[in-house]
């Protein structure tokens, strides 16, 4: 579809706005909010963006794939993947005051699928925002102890691609700690009017640039010394 910034550009009241109405669309089919993810993590990317801060939309139990499951070929309109860090937040999570690590339960390696309805993937801000911070499906490896948060400032990240590896990074990418966005999200769900509560997820934010989900084949994510999260691709339906 065309952006809406292609007639008027969205400021960030109005494109939140949009998000809530979307979000509230998926909500009264039956979909239930288990999250929030954050986006533009990475100093490149938000230079490339022209933006100073991240941006937050909401993840549903509709998107949430079971590790090793497999995801509809057809599925999405030209979804990208990217590896992550995803957080269980704790009881802590409801007290902006509190340290990151008190509002962690649990820390895992994830996936997360992005896709756009905007042609050729092309937005400005406020379009992306409107649209929920691109967020479409999302896979969560083994959860570890939170103590190991702590740690994960700057581990390799792989992201495979039908075995092969097709980027690799490292968790400083997002925001220099992924720790880091647990203050970023809490300020920015008090701000726009999101929910964070205990047994909610938390995707921290891209370790590498996104590549091109494949037509067929597995797609996996691996953080040193954290874990492995995987998916395939194929005709079937997600049972």
């Amino acid at each position: 579809m065309a952006r809406p910034s292609d007639d008027r550009p969205l400021d960030l009241d109005a494109a939140y706005e949009v998000q809530r109405a979307l979000v509230s669309l998926r909500t009264a089919r039956g979909e239930r909010v288990v999250g929030v993810k954050l986006g533009f993590t990475s100093r490149e990317k938000a230079r490339q963006m022209g933006v100073d801060d991240v941006i937050i939309g909401s993840l549903t139990d509709a998107m949430r794939v079971v590790d090793g499951d497999a995801v509809p070929a057809g599925r999405g309109i030209h979804p990208r993947v990217e590896p992550e860090i995803a957080f269980l937040l704790g009881p802590g999570i409801a007290d902006p005051d509190s340290e990151a690590s008190a509002a962690i339960a649990a820390v895992a390696p994830a996936l997360e699928v992005i896709d756009s309805r905007y042609r050729d993937f092309r937005f400005d801000l406020g379009d992306v925002i409107a649209d929920d911070a691109s967020a479409s499906a999302f896979a969560i490896g083994p959860w570890r102890a939170a103590d190991a948060a702590a740690t994960l400032a700057n581990r390799a990240v792989a992201l495979e691609l039908g075995g092969r590896q097709a980027q690799v990074g490292s968790t400083a990418a997002i925001l220099g700690d992924p720790l880091r966005a647990i203050p970023a999200a809490q300020r920015l769900a008090r701000r726009r009017g999101l929910e964070l509560r205990e047994g909610m997820v938390l995707l921290a934010g891209a370790a590498t640039a996104a590549v091109p989900a494949p037509a067929r084949g597995s797609v996996a994510a691996e953080v040193a010394g954290l874990g492995r999260v995987s998916v395939r691709v194929d005709e079937e339906e997600t049972r």
